[in-house]
């Protein structure tokens, strides 16, 4: 047995959003993959942009027409990124039904108070939604 350090595969590696380079990379993805999710969660264009964060609502439209060019910021990737394991984990744990509708339903958990996770993920920014990643992970067993 070797006590070497074992060598870390650069894919393996979580990307660095601080890198201009990498974001421009992983943008057409986000924006294909969080179109795809406000028209599943059917969320309005007020609601997803202020999911992903410093999205105006022109934008947003361009962004659904595929005629939006730009680079999200790191904290729209982040956003999306949450967004995206809380779509994953909730399809893991329920069926395609309950999972789509489940942002949409009074939550009776500590974390929502009674309140929609889709509300609380709106009002709490990134805290809250890495907090539903979190609580769905948890409840997948993967915490």
């Amino acid at each position: 047995m070797s006590l070497a350090p074992a060598t870390q595969d650069p894919q393996v590696l979580p990307a660095n959003l601080a890198d201009q380079t990498a974001r421009a990379r992983l943008t057409p993805a986000a924006v294909a993959g969080v179109v795809r999710l406000a028209d599943i969660w059917r969320l309005t264009s007020a609601e997803i942009c202020t999911l992903v964060g410093d999205v105006s609502e022109r934008t947003w439209f361009r962004m659904k027409k595929g005629e939006w060019d730009g680079v999200l910021s790191q904290d729209s990737l982040t956003r999306v990124s949450a967004l995206v394991g809380i779509f994953k984990g909730l399809r893991l744990l329920f069926s395609e039904r309950l999972a789509d509708e489940w942002v949409r339903l009074p939550n009776k958990g500590p974390l929502y108070g009674g309140r929609r996770p889709l509300d609380v993920m709106i009002e709490g920014g990134i805290p809250r939604l890495l907090q539903v990643r979190q609580h769905i992970d948890a409840l997948r067993g993967g915490l």
